[in-house]
């Protein structure tokens, strides 16, 4: 689930509490490795198919959450294919379809602060154990903010060495990225600090 994909709407999926749809969704991750049966794993992917629509997406949203692994299901399959049958591959990517389209339905209906604060929530009976969950609770949040923030820079660093003629170098792609990471990191451990940010 990749931060800042949310759409307001109006729809029952996105009144439902983030903690609720949080927990079906890791039942549903659960449950389809439960199944080895395609047909009923068919079904499954078609339901959360079906409520992309009723939850206000139309099909441009649903495509965009397909295409990024269009890929690697068809890598999975074709593996699945040469070391079992045709049968393991459908079962293989049905289960990660639906899980993937899953999650990204909850992202689209819940937003980030309310991820959260339910998963804040969640960690509260564990304080006394000495998990702090306003910690855990800010370090998700650093996390969520930087997939899409480290994707740009990736973006960006990758057209400037095209420019250059070495986006076809590795190293010339992974060490900018790694050196601004850090740096970008550094500034938010100093803007924390700044505000005298205490979790306790």
């Amino acid at each position: 689930m990749i931060a800042g994909l949310y759409i307001d709407g109006h729809s029952a999926l996105h009144r439902a509490q983030a903690g609720l749809k949080v927990l079906a969704l890791i039942a549903l991750g659960t449950g389809v490795f439960l199944i080895s049966d395609w047909p009923v794993l068919g079904g499954v992917l078609i339901t959360v198919l079906a409520l992309y629509p009723v939850s206000g997406f139309g099909p441009k949203i649903l495509w965009a959450q397909i295409k990024p692994m269009i890929w690697l299901l068809i890598l999975f399959f074709v593996v699945q294919l040469w070391l079992n049958d045709w049968q393991a591959g459908l079962v293989v990517i049905l289960r990660l379809a639906g899980i993937v389209l899953f999650a990204g339905l909850v992202t689209l209906t819940t937003k980030t602060s309310d991820m959260l604060a339910a998963l804040e929530r969640a960690l509260m009976p564990l304080a006394r154990f000495g998990v702090n969950p306003e910690k855990v609770s800010l370090a998700f949040s650093m996390v969520l903010r930087f997939i899409p923030v480290i994707a740009h820079v990736g973006h960006e660093i990758r057209d400037a060495q095209r420019a250059r003629g070495l986006d076809k170098s590795i190293i010339a792609l992974i060490v900018p990225l790694i050196i601004r990471t850090l740096k970008m990191a550094d500034d938010v451990a100093d803007a924390i600090e700044a505000r005298s940010f205490d979790p306790e």
